[in-house]
């Protein structure tokens, strides 16, 4: 039943996590700035706020361009390479099997009239730039109601509190402060790491010659939000990129990602994890499936900072085990 509930209210209970997370960052970097310059907060957020506009508009301006570029020639590459992988399946039986099983919208020959399944992956493309619009208004939703979140967050967390119990509120409110926290250490943590994995990527195949290499960064950089599993996303592209030039270009990439990633597991993650939160690798893996498969991409992509509060609080809420209790 309740998994049901969750189903039913899911599109509303990510949106309004999400916004609940870009305040948790605009207000612990207002508070950060007010703190160390004895600004008013509600200055110390406007100067947060303008400076996050200037420099995602300073971005665009210098880099959008040729970013835009490289992914409509990123799209063409790995449009080709779909292409030429279902003809290799098509010349030997075992390729043929698995395509007579696969469904046409990825690129299999189940119901499909067309003959070229691939072909109308390249055309829904239509159907994704109607959704992206759908995504960009919700984008907007998040945006604008974390901001208001951030301004008075006193006002939502004191009138969420008045729900609870009276008995309990003080308890509520200290479970509360502990999951802003988490999530303002999870987010700090997880930007570094996809600003240190985006570059190496970049830097890595800009070094290889792969073509597109600025996209393909950015691509692993934003990929990687999604821990463990954004990794094998952000791969793909930039290794079907790597193939379409020759089959030791194509091993080298996947060598220079696997490298990156040893180096963000056992190096990189060890670091932030000391200063932000652990999260056990089968727990993360766990809750992307279980978030993923009730609530679809956003819950996916919200599962680990979800994941992570909860925790909190269940640690805040719950006594320690003692030695005797341990395993």
């Amino acid at each position: 039943m309740l998994v049901v509930s969750i189903w039913l209210v899911g599109d509303v209970l990510m949106v309004l996590f999400a916004a609940t997370l870009v305040a948790v960052i605009l207000h612990n970097l207002a508070t950060h700035l007010e703190r160390h310059t004895r600004l008013p907060y509600w200055l110390a957020l406007s100067i947060v706020v303008l400076v996050i506009i200037s420099a995602l508009t300073g971005l665009i301006w210098s880099s959008g361009p040729e970013i835009s570029e490289q992914a409509i020639r990123l799209r063409a590459a790995l449009t080709e390479q779909a292409h030429n992988l279902r003809d290799h399946m098509a010349d030997s039986t075992l390729g043929r099997m698995i395509l007579d099983n696969l469904p046409a919208s990825l690129g299999g020959n189940e119901h499909s009239s067309e003959g070229n399944g691939f072909g109308s992956i390249a055309g829904s493309m239509t159907g994704f730039v109607t959704s992206a619009f759908g995504a960009a208004g919700t984008l907007a939703v998040v945006l604008i109601a974390g901001l208001y979140f951030a301004i008075s967050p006193e006002i939502y967390v004191n009138g969420t509190l008045r729900l609870v119990p009276r008995d309990y509120r003080a308890r509520a409110r200290d479970l509360l402060l502990t999951a802003g926290q988490t999530l303002w250490a999870w987010t700090a943590g997880q930007a570094l790491d996809m600003t240190v994995v985006g570059l190496l990527s970049f830097i890595g195949l800009w070094i290889i010659g792969v073509p597109l290499a600025l996209a393909l960064g950015v691509v692993a950089g934003l990929a990687n939000f999604i821990p463990y599993i954004g990794a094998f996303v952000g791969a793909v592209p930039a290794v079907l990129i790597g193939l379409s030039q020759g089959t030791r270009e194509g091993l080298t990439v996947l060598g220079l990602y696997a490298a990156i990633q040893f180096f963000e597991g056992n190096v990189m993650a060890p670091l932030i994890q000391r200063h932000a939160v652990k999260m056990p690798p089968g727990l993360t893996i766990l809750s992307q499936t279980i978030f993923g498969t009730i609530l679809g991409i956003p819950g996916l992509i919200l599962a680990s900072p979800l994941t992570a509060a909860l925790l909190a609080m269940m640690d805040k809420a719950t006594p320690p085990l003692s030695d005797d209790e341990r395993v």
